[in-house]
């Protein structure tokens, strides 16, 4: 890709962002998909206008795209030398509708291009979806290490709460799937892998954050395990529900979706065919 492209692309992705972020508020909103979790980027920085910023814009531009239709997606960015590929995915929780789907991604990718500016790898955690990129790869590797714990306050050793939330969590362990969700009363349980996974690893990787999980959250009410790779959540009760209730506005609001996302590619295309019209008059 030409480096003069670096900034036209930037400015691309910001406007498609934003008229994602537009459509979104013609259709039902969950705004707490949005809530941040986590988030954090490399040490290691990329120079302004530089190849790896091209490639870069061009694998966020992919993943905003791509949320438009898909819960889950990874890109390579193949560079003209080792230090300018660029690896990336997003990934939406398993209930989502692709509208808030795509309106998840759409702001991880906005936010992170705010809090990792310049850096060649970041990662950003909302409850609704998850956006990583880096010039290691990163793709298909298991990674168990422990990103965020968050244990709510212990609500006492209550038998019949304690065995329903060790029910619910092992009901997950046997789950098979990459999203995998359980209850019983007031308990809720909630566990997914990143789609790269095998089925195998997935397995694996969902196991170590069960079983961390239950050792490290005791009688807590609530509990939050993320691995780097995988997550596993369970609520005793209260306003900590993680599946989204289907209702009849969910069609609806995905055929407005559906419209409003034509008529983006349409800009889209104009703006591209602008800036390239641009460079041919000012060359």
């Amino acid at each position: 890709m030409a480096l003069g492209m670096a900034r036209p692309i930037s400015s691309l992705l910001l406007i498609f962002t934003f008229l994602v972020y537009l459509s979104s508020l013609a259709i039902p909103s969950h705004s707490s998909s949005h809530d941040f979790l986590f988030g954090g980027c490399t040490q290691q920085r990329y120079a302004p206008d530089s190849p790896y910023e091209s490639n870069l814009n061009s694998l966020l531009t992919s993943l905003v795209n791509s949320a438009t239709f898909s819960s889950y997606n990874n890109y390579t960015i193949l560079g003209s030398s080792p230090q300018d590929v660029v690896y990336g995915l997003y990934q939406c929780r398993g209930d989502l509708s692709m509208p808030d789907c795509a309106t998840c991604v759409a702001r991880a990718v906005s936010q992170l291009g705010g809090m990792c500016a310049q850096t060649c790898g970041g990662a950003l955690q909302l409850q609704g979806c998850y956006v990583k990129y880096d010039n290691t790869t990163f793709l298909g590797v298991e990674d168990k290490s422990v990103v965020l714990k968050k244990c709510g306050p212990s609500v006492g050793y209550d038998t019949d709460t304690m065995g329903l939330r060790d029910a619910v969590l092992a009901g997950l362990a046997r789950t098979g799937g990459p999203y995998r969700v359980g209850g019983s009363g007031d308990v809720q349980g909630l566990a997914q892998c990143v789609g790269d996974l095998s089925v195998g690893e997935c397995q694996d990787c969902l196991s170590e954050a069960i079983g961390r999980l239950k050792s490290d959250c005791g009688t807590a009410d609530y509990g939050d395990m993320f691995l780097a790779k995988c997550y596993a959540r369970y609520s005793t009760g209260g306003p900590r529900v993680y599946a989204k209730p289907h209702d009849k506005s969910t069609n609806e609001g995905e055929k407005t979706f559906a419209i409003i996302m034509g008529l983006l590619a349409g800009v889209a295309l104009l703006i591209i065919f602008l800036i390239f019209v641009g460079k041919m008059v000012n060359e």
